[in-house]
């Protein structure tokens, strides 16, 4: 929240800057796309464990909670876990390599933080596969009959 906020402020004082006073600073331009990655980046992981994620809806919002249980274990399994395996795997090697060569910003003035910009990538993938971990094992609980459901934070919500 605190990040999109970030996000909305730096844009309005971009858009002042340039078309108010006819002055537009690059760093204050990459702050807003550092910004807005970092904010989605970090939030994928939270948004599946709130179980806000987009979804088709149309055959899962009937099925019972362990059919639920059962279609996200086997969904996390084959999709969610492989997918973040690759992209840990096809981007820890160009963080890494930012890292090395020191790499600065991407126009004269900006924010010199790109190796920390691309970091952002296997970290999101990271976070995102320890979350559907932490699924997984309640999708287990539920199959098992130790808990009711695998989302308890969606209650919390008041969303369906």
């Amino acid at each position: 929240m605190w990040l999109a906020l970030a996000v909305v402020l730096a844009q309005f004082v971009v858009v002042v800057l340039r078309y108010a006073f006819a002055s537009s600073f690059v760093w204050m331009q990459e702050s807003v796309i550092y910004l807005h990655a970092t904010l989605f980046m970090l939030a994928i992981g939270y948004t599946y464990l709130v179980d806000q994620h987009v979804r088709v809806d149309v055959l899962y919002a009937g099925w019972s909670m362990r059919k639920k249980a059962a279609v996200d274990l086997v969904s996390i399994v084959v999709a969610v876990l492989p997918f973040c395996a690759l992209v840990v795997w096809g981007s820890w090697g160009y963080a890494a390599a930012s890292w090395r060569q020191d790499e600065g910003p991407m126009a004269y003035g900006g924010v010199p933080l790109v190796p920390a910009l691309k970091s952002l990538i296997p970290l999101m993938a990271i976070l995102l596969a320890a979350q559907a971990v932490s699924i997984a094992i309640r999708c287990i609980a539920v199959l098992t009959g130790a808990a009711s459901t695998h989302f308890p934070y969606r209650a919390h919500q008041g969303s369906a």
